[in-house]
């Protein structure tokens, strides 16, 4: 569900008409309805309220600073895989007892800057890494509290190999026949509490039994931990439900909660504390990706729409394979989509590739794509672009990467201001000879 709409064949956010938004603020152009944000963020936290769970937003999938305010502010706490975006939910006011650092990577200095805000846990990725972050907690005369990220070998069904990670061999956690091992080891630690498990099997999961299994195979070890005289009181159950890159295709969250709330309610009851890691699923349909096209260009039988966006700004299609609807923004009666579909029932579309500026081969945001007839000059909207669109766009070919700007109602505002070429080489200025 979403706040992005056609009326009388024109696009809508919310209550902005986006032909005379492009107008406005040019293209390409990332934008966001602020009501959907709310109405996704409401709906996880009122599926899973018997849980009082600690819902934790995955900054890596739209990680602008007025968003993480914008969920902040309706109690969001953060899911973070980074000093910066420890640095940006600090900024944005988010409860720093209800921020986790994930990522198998964490430098000295990401820990230390995570030590001195006071995160809620560390996310916990291998032996060498719990070592370290005690160490650095014991030098700095602080205690943190820990969750280890279990991998339940659990196939999680995702579109892409790409983003399945709970599998026994993922470079992510350990495998849950370790975690027993790695509990014994290290469960007494004064520096760095080990409290929790984390589980995080991949991205999107369209169904709700892998989940079922990984929280079953987690509270099975957590019994299996009490036995021997050490608590887990904090279980992470990460993230990664699914958004509707088609119509209907995600369950919604009270699906999603009815098996996985009777499953965590004892363990609830006892005094243990959740804690959900939702990201693609506030964010992807909140926002969309603006883009005029160029050119049109035959190459011998196949159509090319050339526009002035591409993988530098987008770039799922080009790394996961990603499906994402694109559709004029203004459209003839008979083009006003019933849904959002890999495949449309209608006759009068021309298959296409919608390509953009980049020079690489690679550079698509769609392939064999039916889409109403277009001209130069006409705008597109990729739906569904909200996570992972622009936190991962780029300055190759040295492009400006697109504004951004948040819907609310009949307002707009620009979040993220339009890139200039100074922008792009400002780091790079020659500077004074640094004195040894």
């Amino acid at each position: 569900m979403d706040y992005f709409n056609y009326r009388d064949g024109q696009l809508f956010c919310e209550d902005i008409n986006l032909n005379e938004l492009a107008t406005q603020v040019g293209t390409p152009a990332y934008v966001y309805s602020q009501k959907t944000f709310e109405h996704h963020y409401d709906a996880i936290a009122s599926a899973f309220a018997p849980l009082d769970p600690i819902i934790c937003y995955a900054m890596k999938s739209c990680d602008n600073l007025n968003i993480v305010k914008l969920l902040a502010a309706r109690g969001a706490g953060a899911d973070t895989v980074s000093g910066g975006e420890v640095y940006r939910a600090k900024l944005a006011g988010v409860n720093m007892k209800h921020v986790v650092f994930a990522g198998v990577g964490k430098t000295d200095a990401e820990i230390r800057l995570a030590l001195e805000a006071g995160i809620g846990y560390f996310n916990i990725e291998s032996e060498a890494e719990f070592e370290n972050i005690a160490s650095i907690a014991k030098q700095m005369g602080v205690q943190a509290n820990a969750a280890l990220r279990v991998n339940p070998d659990v196939d999680p069904e995702t579109a892409h190999e790409k983003t399945t990670t709970g599998k026994k061999e993922s470079k992510f956690g350990v495998d849950i026949e370790r975690a027993k091992r790695f509990f014994e080891h290290y469960g007494r630690d004064e520096n760095l509490r080990l409290c929790g498990i984390h589980l995080h099997i991949g991205s999107p999961v369209y169904i709700v039994e892998p989940y079922v299994k990984s929280i079953q195979k987690a509270l099975t070890l957590i019994e299996e931990l009490k036995t021997t005289g050490l608590t887990v009181d904090t279980l992470d159950i990460g993230g990664g439900f699914g958004a509707d890159y088609e119509t209907g295709r995600t369950p919604d969250f009270a699906a999603y909660a009815a098996q996985i709330v009777p499953l965590l309610q004892p363990f609830k009851n006892a005094g243990g504390t959740i804690i959900l890691e939702p990201g693609r699923c506030v964010s992807a349909n909140s926002g969309i990706l603006l883009t005029r096209v160029s050119y049109i260009k035959m190459g011998g039988t196949k159509k090319f729409v050339i526009v002035d966006s591409g993988m530098h700004h987008l770039i799922r299609p080009t790394l996961y394979d990603a499906w994402q609807f694109i559709w004029p923004t203004k459209v003839a009666p008979m083009h006003v989509p019933a849904k959002r579909a890999m495949e449309m029932d209608n006759p009068s579309l021309e298959v296409c590739d919608v390509v953009g500026p980049i020079c690489e081969s690679g550079d698509y945001l769609a392939k064999g794509r039916a889409l109403p007839p277009v001209a130069r000059g006409d705008l597109l909207a990729v739906f569904t672009a909200g996570a992972y669109g622009s936190v991962m766009a780029s300055h190759y070919n040295t492009m400006t990467r697109p504004i951004e700007i948040l819907v609310n109602g009949n307002e707009h505002r620009i979040i993220r201001r339009r890139e200039t070429y100074d922008d792009l080489i400002a780091l790079e200025l020659e500077a004074e000879p640094a004195s040894v």
